[in-house]
């Protein structure tokens, strides 16, 4: 990080990351925590491992829900563990995405499409595969490593003001500038915007999709907050800050995805050919007639959360009194918010298993609960699987109906704790 970024970074502590205003109030505070794609290997069980503040507080200004930087980009996603293409249903969601794009954009061969945090190539494969022209942009190179064998080209880089001209000097501007949840995922959040004004072509088109805080809130989905998600957006809020660098929203959609999340749609100020949808204008007044511009609605949300914690301790304590046993499926980041928040180590969870063999034979942060192979539960045949991914219970019960054949049952805690039989 050069030293600017350092001098910058010291001024702002404290501050909101759009507006600047002090951050005084809290949303919701999860105590300490480690990284959450942070996993330890064997031999790191015996070393220290770093804790930090997990406590998201809302600006009083411009209503952004965020957590302060209490660790640097550059050390969370320069060599990361999440591979996109692990989960089958957000390869089928990317797909349907460059269907609709390239037919709601006319995106052709002349066209240029940019992904920010392209990961390892999930989502452009399917442009490259219509033969449009496709550059990612990812921070992390051992991911970036995986769409370039994949022959997808990526720029290894931050993203923000400077990337962007450097593309633009290199001739690349977007006709379709894309990024899915990534701005939630920034500190420099001014700078990553101006930096998408920068890079769009004048007619160009700028979606993005983040989990949206309305569905955060009314679904209490706090194990979607962690060290990774530096911002929690409504609607409303990220309408001021696209505004603010000289962006206009014009189109939204709701999605399922993450447990509810916002694809927006955007484009210069100046571009008067997309006219604003009435997506727009409902969604703005349904968050205003919920609250979302009043200081007051932020503060119920974290006794809402300590009531969710301590219904799962009664669920799994009462449980493993009747000598069941209990494991988890998946090593989400939302998993490790959960079981560090609520204190779920392996006396609650013998282990639990990944599909993706970058996790396996590894441990969770924090709790130090192992990481197997899905085939580990054909044969220990647990009593109860807890399904930490939530936002993808479905495919996971169907890929693992196989428990009830000796009357495992499944437990997903969020909302509130439900058992599938």
């Amino acid at each position: 990080m050069n030293n600017q970024k350092i001098a910058d970074r010291q001024q702002t502590i404290g501050k909101c990351l759009f507006c600047g205003t002090g951050l005084h109030h809290t949303f919701v505070d999860l105590g300490m925590s480690p990284p959450c794609e942070s996993y330890r290997s064997p031999k790191q069980l015996n070393e220290m491992e770093p804790f930090y503040p997990l406590h998201a507080y809302v600006c009083e200004k411009c209503f952004l829900v965020q957590l302060q930087e209490y660790i640097t980009p550059e050390n969370i996603f320069s060599d990361y563990a999440y591979f996109s293409s692990y989960s089958d249903s957000w390869l089928r969601h990317a797909k349907n995405y460059v269907d609709m794009a390239v037919k709601r954009f006319q995106l052709t061969e002349q066209s240029q499409v940019i992904e920010i945090a392209s990961n390892d190539g999930y989502l452009l494969q399917y442009f490259v595969a219509k033969g449009i022209p496709a550059l990612g942009i990812e921070p992390a190179a051992n991911i970036a490593e995986v769409a370039i064998k994949k022959g997808i080209p990526t720029v290894v880089k931050f993203f923000g003001v400077e990337t962007a001209q450097e593309q633009v000097t290199k001739g690349k501007r977007a006709d379709l500038l894309l990024g899915n949840n990534v701005l939630a995922h920034t500190p420099y959040l001014n700078d990553f915007v101006k930096g998408m004004k920068i890079i769009l072509k004048p007619q160009g088109v700028i979606t993005m999709e983040f989990p949206h805080l309305m569905r955060l809130i009314e679904e209490n989905q706090f194990d979607t907050i962690y060290h990774e998600h530096f911002s929690y957006f409504s609607f409303i809020t990220v309408e001021n800050i696209f505004a603010h660098h000289g962006l206009k929203i014009f189109d939204v959609e709701e999605l399922s995805t993450h447990g509810g999340s916002l694809r927006i749609y955007a484009r210069h100020t100046e571009d008067y050919s997309k006219p604003v949808s009435q997506q727009v204008v409902e969604l703005k007044a349904r968050e205003e007639v919920a609250g979302f511009t009043q200081l007051e609605y932020y503060f119920s949300f974290g006794e809402k959360v300590k009531e969710t914690k301590r219904k799962l301790l009664d669920f799994l304590i009462k449980v493993k009194r009747e000598g069941k046993s209990i494991v988890g499926y998946g090593a989400p980041g939302k998993g490790n918010t959960l079981l560090n928040y609520c204190g779920i180590r392996t006396d609650f969870l013998d282990y639990t298993v990944d599909r993706s063999p970058y996790k396996q034979g590894l441990f969770l942060p924090g709790t130090h609960i192992p990481i197997f192979h899905p085939d580990k539960i054909q044969e220990t045949q647990p009593d109860y699987v807890l399904i930490l991914p939530w936002n993808l219970q479905d495919e996971i019960m169907a890929q693992m109906s196989y428990i009830r054949d000796w009357g495992g049952k499944f437990v997903v805690p969020i909302p509130e704790v439900k058992v599938y039989s």
